[in-house]
């Protein structure tokens, strides 16, 4: 067995519900070694926080980007590796199935695949065409002697459409499609996060979101996985923005308190 088969098999075992994976979205190689040496068990990239990197927004970045991208969180730890592919950027099957081989080629452990459309104006795949998506990408996320773990998401909540049966019927397609771990995210009420751990047989990622359950009461209802998104990279922007703005608002140096702080993380995470 390779090391990327055994990541992924690692990968896959983690998710147990109940117990749930505790999984930070690194941006960068650096953010990646230090989530490793605190802890944590995985990692998974994050594309919000990959674009804020090259200055853009969500959404932004192509998809030779992003496996360049998922390439060098890959190479940064030994840890098992997902990589928010977002639609896979392609509208097709054919397509989508391409973004997951080329997923596989890099070395990740698992990737994702979302029916957001990224056109605003219409932003949701029609439920039959966003399952026939998940399985081109599962037929060939399962192909090969990697067995890389597929997230499927439904991002109904996150585009102006709470509507948490469709959702549900969303992710049993998926499910049925042959994806490995549901993902709806935007739910933040336990009672909906219970209903939809119970109406299907997958692990389920929650993300951790302002107003969610905390760890321990998420656990109790059954999920199996708990993200973090773009959280991490916005607040290291939100930090060095207010350092920033005190050195040219104030001409005071009280950032160094925090930068005292990144010494001895830095220094044990590289050293």
């Amino acid at each position: 067995m390779t090391d990327q088969a055994a990541l992924a098999q690692s990968f896959h075992r983690l998710h147990v519900s109940g117990s749930p994976l505790l999984l930070p979205n690194p941006w960068d190689a650096g953010s990646a070694r230090l989530l490793a040496s605190i802890g944590f068990q995985a990692l998974a990239t994050t594309s919000s926080g990959h674009a804020a990197t090259l200055g853009r927004l969500d959404g932004g970045v192509t998809r030779d980007e992003a496996l360049e991208h998922a390439a060098t969180i890959v190479s940064a730890t030994d840890l098992p590796v997902s990589a928010d592919l977002e639609n896979c950027f392609a509208d097709d099957p054919a397509g989508v199935a391409e973004t997951v081989r080329l997923a596989v080629a890099v070395g990740l452990a698992g990737c994702s695949v979302e029916d957001f459309t990224g056109r605003e104006d219409d932003p949701i795949y029609p439920i039959g065409a966003a399952a026939e998506r998940v399985a081109a990408a599962a037929e060939t996320a399962h192909a090969g002697p990697v067995r890389l773990v597929l997230t499927a998401r439904a991002e109904n909540y996150l585009h102006g459409r709470p509507d948490l049966d469709d959702m549900i019927g969303r992710l049993q397609a998926f499910q049925e499609a042959g994806a490995d771990v549901l993902y709806a995210p935007g739910l933040t009420e336990a009672r909906d996060i219970r209903r939809l751990v119970e109406s299907v047989d997958l692990p389920v990622n929650v993300l951790a979101l302002p107003g969610a359950p905390p760890v321990a009461e998420l656990a109790e209802l059954g999920v199996a996985r708990i993200s973090v998104g773009g959280a991490f990279s916005l607040v290291g922007i939100g930090a060095v923005a207010e350092a920033a703005r005190e050195f040219l608002e104030s001409g005071t140096y009280g950032f160094w308190g925090r930068a005292a702080e990144g010494i001895v993380d830095r220094d044990s995470a590289f050293g």
